[in-house]
């Protein structure tokens, strides 16, 4: 062919703009077009082999070779796929009309698929001016009489091409790297793009040094494969060693047989597996390979909790493995990683459109081959289909719990503490999730006992009542008002505790009483019993220390009853004078346990309504005292109290008043700075007081 100048439809002027907002700030993704690029030149080559329209030679052997030359600061991309013709360079380099994917796909469209393809696009070879003064093409099409091309670009409005020497069918292109990008010629830079972008390729990709020293490797005879380069035959000697025989005499015995070994150049190691972990069926996976996996891809060597393989044919194709990793501190809680691939060329890491909100902790694969490799968030947000991996993504997490729930309950109590916040979080964010997960949320009561929501309503003496069942009763009814009685009557009252330590007194006189409460310690906690009380009418949470039961309480005989409200009476108006507060709320109850001299309680309304404050930063707005819903509650039967009663006068009764008071409220909530101070003075007092 004649030596050709011409210009490009495109200069490296205004298409590096577009390529910038289409790869995003990742200039090293140059790598990941260059090699996508050869991985769709080798699926077409194939593809036409099947398709009887060519012939792949008997020892073809699919491979894209990555060589790096610090010396003369190049980076060449050599693959054996289909090559081009300088017909098809002029139409798919210089014009960027379409890609050749794309006419490809259009001449097949009724024998192959277009999930086979990567590419989709012809803007992917201009990446690599990003990183080069000047490109080099060198490619030989596959067809019959065709000539090799040779052409050259610097990245401006012209090029120049011409016959070239390239034997073999296939396509080598050299970068010259710019100044700003010579990192790009060092072997192990590279090394670090590829296995970011390419680990999965479907084809194997070799990575080496120009000019380096060969290396060599000795393996057995036995193992030697036809494409190995021979350099030395070796003989190894059987290894003999005296030992005595059965008669005591001493005899040299071979313990190693002779070997056959041969010394032959180094045989290259594929940075891509081209056959992934996601792309198996699960039933052909075993735990120990979806482990192993786990540590390759994510370097955590903490073995995950479980995992969830994802196998979709229709409406769309979808494969991937999500892991649900340990969970040891609250930043790790964050973030996890979820990669995101097309036909097994990596995209990116955590695309929140993609992926649920919630499960966003989890790490994982996700290959779609709908996905585009030009991400686009905006376009993301926009796309219904995308919203459709998202659902059914969500979908395939609670089926694996709830089956877990029901089929390997021990298991999945065992993860329960570390993955509940997020099946939580996933429940208020994602109803069709919630509803999917409803019989599968578990909560831990004070014996580390672990209980459905309809064993703690029956826990609680109450009655399961499905929505169905109340939708029916409502239709029933013809009056609205008896039917909200209705379900008030049957409210149960399930008992929560936020703080095993802080609130230990409360816990241990429940305990005493038979008394069953769940744990909600978690800050997601809050909002998450509040969407379970507007979905199940029939039951409340309260806290342990929202109210004094009453089957904590002794009831006081009817003869008794004037006697206790004048020594009720008494003791409110002595705690109020002599804490200062005449607006303190002061209850005086006979706990059945004697142990306990004061507590605190405080509603669960206002509780609820302290913590939305602090979520929203609110604090105590407007000088609202949160604290002044307290309630004190005095036990008339510990000998504290009853000392109270019966010695008004007496000069130490200011101090047990405000220790008790004090006590108390350590129990309920950590004390401000001044009244800790206070407390602790008050207590070198009272241990002063013993040693008179």
């Amino acid at each position: 062919m004649a030596a050709k100048k011409g210009n490009l439809s495109i200069s490296s002027e205004n298409i590096f703009p577009i390529i910038k907002k289409w790869v995003y700030s990742d200039h090293d993704i140059f790598a990941r077009e260059m090699v996508s690029n050869g991985c769709d030149a080798i699926t077409k080559l194939k593809k036409l082999d099947m398709m009887g329209e060519y012939q792949l030679p008997d020892d073809y052997k699919p491979s894209i070779k990555i060589e790096v030359n610090p010396e003369e600061k190049t980076l060449k991309f050599t693959d054996n796929g289909l090559g081009m013709t300088a017909e098809e360079v002029e139409e798919y380099i210089t014009q960027i009309a379409f890609s050749g994917a794309t006419e490809f796909l259009e001449k097949y469209k009724d024998k192959t698929t277009e999930d086979d393809m990567i590419g989709h696009f012809g803007l992917g070879f201009y990446s690599a001016f990003m990183v080069a003064d000047e490109v080099h093409i060198d490619t030989l099409s596959y067809r019959e009489g065709a000539k090799p091309v040779h052409w050259v670009s610097d990245g401006g409005t012209e090029y120049e091409m011409d016959e070239g020497n390239k034997e073999g069918v296939g396509t080598e292109i050299t970068l010259f790297l710019n100044d700003d990008s010579l990192e790009f010629s060092n072997e192990y830079r590279v090394r670090e793009v590829i296995e970011k972008y390419c680990s999965f390729m479907p084809v194997e990709i070799f990575l080496s040094k120009a000019n380096a020293e060969q290396e060599y490797e000795t393996i057995d005879e036995a193992d030697l494969k036809d494409d190995d380069v021979v350099v030395e035959h070796i003989h190894e000697e059987a290894k003999m060693e005296e030992k005595e025989n059965e008669d005591g005499e001493k005899e040299m015995v071979e313990v190693e047989p002779a070997k056959e070994k041969v010394k032959i150049n180094k045989r290259p190691v594929s940075l891509s597996d081209i056959h992934p972990l996601w792309t198996k069926h699960p039933n052909d996976c075993s735990d120990e390979d979806y482990q192993e996996f786990y540590r390759k891809v994510f370097l955590d060597y903490k073995e995950p909790l479980f995992w969830i393989h994802l196998n979709m044919d229709y409406p769309f194709n979808l494969k991937g493995i999500l892991y649900f990793p340990r969970i040891n501190t609250e930043y790790d809680s964050i973030e996890g990683t979820i990669k995101l691939y097309n036909n097994q060329v990596f995209i990116a890491d955590n695309i929140k459109e993609v992926i649920p909100e919630f499960l966003m902790v989890l790490k994982g694969v996700i290959d779609c081959p709908d996905l585009p490799l030009n991400v686009s968030r905006s376009a993301l947000q926009n796309d219904g289909f995308v919203n459709k991996i998202a659902d059914y993504i969500s979908k395939k997490v609670a089926d694996k719990l709830s089956g877990m729930c029901k089929t390997k309950r021990e298991d999945y109590e065992k993860y329960w503490d570390d993955i509940s916040p997020f099946i939580k979080f996933g429940c208020l964010k994602d109803e069709k999730f919630c509803d999917k997960m409803k019989d599968a949320i578990l909560f831990k009561n004070i014996d580390s006992k672990y209980l459905t929501l309809k064993d703690c309503i029956e826990e609680n003496g109450g009655e399961v009542v499905e929505p169905n069942d109340k939708k029916d009763e409502a239709e029933g009814s013809g009056d609205e008002n008896t039917d909200e009685n209705k379900v008030e009557e049957i409210k149960t009252t399930i008992y929560y505790v936020t703080d095993e330590i802080q609130q230990s007194q409360y816990i241990n006189m429940f305990r005493n009483q038979g008394q069953d409460a769940v744990i909600l310690s978690h800050n997601i906690d809050s909002p998450f019993i509040t969407q379970l009380e507007q979905k199940n009418p029939t039951i409340r949470f309260q806290r342990i220390d929202a109210d004094v039961t009453e089957n904590v309480k002794e009831e006081v005989a009817e003869e008794d009853k004037e006697a206790f409200k004048a020594t009720a009476d008494s003791l409110i108006g002595i705690f109020r004078k002599e804490l200062g507060n005449d607006k303190l709320d002061v209850k005086i109850e006979k706990l059945k346990d004697e142990k306990v001299a004061s507590m605190i309680t405080l509603s669960e309304q206002s509780r609820r309504m302290q913590e939305m404050m602090k979520m929203y930063g609110m604090g105590n707005m407007g000088g609202m005292d949160m604290g002044g819903d307290c309630t004190l509650i005095l036990n008339a039967n510990h000998p504290l109290v009853q000392f109270v009663v019966d010695n008004k006068e007496h000069e130490n009764v200011s101090i047990i008043c405000k220790q008790l008071y004090d006590l108390a409220m350590l129990a309920h909530k950590p004390l401000n700075p001044e009244e800790m101070t206070a407390f602790v003075q008050r207590s070198n007092e009272v241990m002063m007081l013993l040693t008179k």
